[in-house]
C-alpha cells in the first residue's frame, strides 16, 4: 500500500483507478487463486475503505503473495513488483487461446514512483517502458513468456505545476532509462524467486 496523499498523478492499467489522473493512494491486494468475483473494482474499493484509504486511488490485485514483493531503485525511481507467474504466456497468443473465459489472476503487478513530474505523453511512455523492461526481465530469468494475461502497471509521479513535466520517458531518456533499469531488476528478482 502506498499512501501518497495529494499532489500526485498516476497512469495505470489497474482495474480500479486506471487511466491518467490525480490519485492519493495505490493498493496491491492479494486475492485467492481462482478469484470468483466479477466486480473487482467494487471489491478493491471495499478493501481500500477498510484500510482507511480515502479519495481517488488505484487498486491492483494479484494471486501472488504481496508480502514477497521485490523492490529496486535507480536514480530516484523506485519499482516494486509482485510476480505471480503461474499462468503465463505470450501477449500475441494464437486465435482461440486469447478468447473465452478470463484467466484467473496470476499477475505481475508493477508500481513505479518517480520524484519528477511527467507530461501526459511521458506518463503513457513510462508504462510502455516499464512493460518492455518486464518482458526483458522475464526472458533474462529464463522464462519463455511476455507476462501473464492479467498483468498491470502503475506509474506515479508528482503532478506538474508551472511546467507540463518531463517530456520523455522512453528507455533511452533520462527518466525512462531509470524506470527500465529499476523495473528490470525488481521483476527479474521476483521471477527468479518464482513466487507463484
Amino acid at each position: 500500500m502506498w499512501r501518497m496523499g495529494p499532489g500526485w498523478r498516476v497512469c495505470s492499467s489497474a482495474v480500479l483507478g486506471g487511466g491518467i489522473g490525480p490519485r492519493a493512494w495505490i493498493l496491491n491486494a492479494q486475492v485467492p487463486g481462482g478469484y470468483p468475483r466479477m466486480d473487482p473494482d467494487r471489491h478493491l474499493a471495499e478493501i481500500a475503505a477498510t484500510e482507511g484509504l480515502a479519495g481517488p486511488g488505484v487498486g491492483l490485485m494479484t494471486a501472488a503473495d504481496v508480502t514477497a514483493y521485490t523492490l529496486a531503485s535507480d536514480g530516484g525511481v523506485t519499482a516494486t513488483a509482485t510476480c505471480g507467474l503461474g499462468v503465463r504466456g505470450w501477449a500475441a497468443a494464437p486465435a482461440g487461446e486469447a478468447d473465452g473465459e478470463p484467466p484467473g489472476p496470476g499477475t505481475v503487478n508493477i508500481v513505479v514512483t518517480l520524484p519528477v513530474a511527467l507530461s501526459d505523453a511521458a506518463l503513457v511512455n513510462a508504462v510502455a517502458t516499464a512493460t518492455e523492461a518486464k518482458v526483458q526481465a522475464l526472458l533474462d530469468a529464463g522464462l519463455d513468456c511476455s507476462g501473464t494475461p492479467t498483468d498491470a502497471v502503475c506509474v506515479a509521479a508528482p503532478a506538474p505545476e508551472a511546467t507540463p513535466g518531463e517530456p520523455f520517458a522512453g528507455p533511452r531518456s533520462r527518466w525512462g532509462a531509470r524506470i527500465a533499469r529499476a523495473v528490470h531488476i525488481a521483476v527479474r528478482e521476483g521471477a527468479l524467486r518464482r513466487s507463484w
